[in-house]
């Protein structure tokens, strides 16, 4: 199979990181079945870069952290295509607060989109992936291992992704699908400017950061694109951090 023929699922493939990642994905021979939750706008305008680069793509919306919208999704894909070479889980959800202060609904729904979606989607791509082999990468983040004040809930929710992903890959090495994870520093996003005093978090990743800036979508996106090519073929079950040195201190 090559690189050009390949057929992609990734989640949350339309903002932030999870665009970066879809348009490096895309070109000549590429489909790419795209998710996305309710923002039909960016949808579109990603899917027209995307296809401007030659790939060939399928708009699929639908709520990752919902078991019956994730069966529902792979019913569609599967109208559509009868392989699956790679998935990508980039959809990620949660509040900004103290882990006193969540509530129960808070804390389910960054356990179901940022960990339980990644368990779903695998599922749901193991037909389509197992008589050939793939590769599955999720997105996690440094506040998986670490204290980052107001993020406890995505934090949390991560460490869990990032445990998920070794139970699946030594379960699914047998198949030849090969399961890694990218966790990254802070990452110049819209998300970020939702984050409770942003600017002052901003200055602090600088202070100590050896790459001297902060991290944005793309940088992530490569590491993606590596994890995906069979350069990356003895990697299994790891979580890459690219965070331009921020956790060596």
């Amino acid at each position: 199979m090559k690189l050009s023929d390949q057929f992609i699922f990734i989640s949350g493939g339309t903002r932030g990181i999870g665009r970066a990642i879809t348009l490096f994905q895309s070109r000549e021979g590429v489909t790419i079945f795209l998710n996305y939750l309710r923002d039909d706008e960016s949808a579109l305008k990603v899917k027209k870069e995307a296809e401007s680069k030659g790939a060939t793509v399928h708009l699929l919306p639908g709520n990752v952290g919902d078991p019956e919208s994730v069966q529902n999704i792979f019913k569609e894909m599967g109208e559509k295509t009868k392989r699956l070479d790679v998935l990508i889980h980039s959809a990620a959800l949660g509040v900004f607060k103290p882990v006193s202060q969540l509530r129960v609904k808070d804390w389910d729904i960054s356990l179901d989109v940022n960990a339980k979606a990644l368990l779903t989607l695998t599922q749901g791509a193991l037909p389509l992936m197992k008589p050939h082999g793939g590769k599955i990468v999720a997105i996690s983040s440094l506040g998986s291992g670490r204290f980052t004040p107001n993020y406890g809930a995505i934090g949390i929710s991560k460490a869990a992704l990032e445990i998920l992903v070794k139970y699946l890959a030594v379960e699914l090495a047998s198949h030849k699908i090969h399961v890694n994870a990218v966790s990254g520093g802070l990452i110049d996003t819209d998300s970020l400017k939702m984050f409770p005093q942003s600017d002052e978090m901003k200055k602090e990743f600088l202070k100590r950061t050896p790459g001297g800036r902060l991290g944005n979508p793309e940088d992530i996106a490569k590491v993606v694109s590596f994890l995906l090519s069979p350069e990356a073929d003895w990697i299994y079950g790891q979580t890459i951090i690219a965070d331009g040195g921020y956790s060596l201190f």
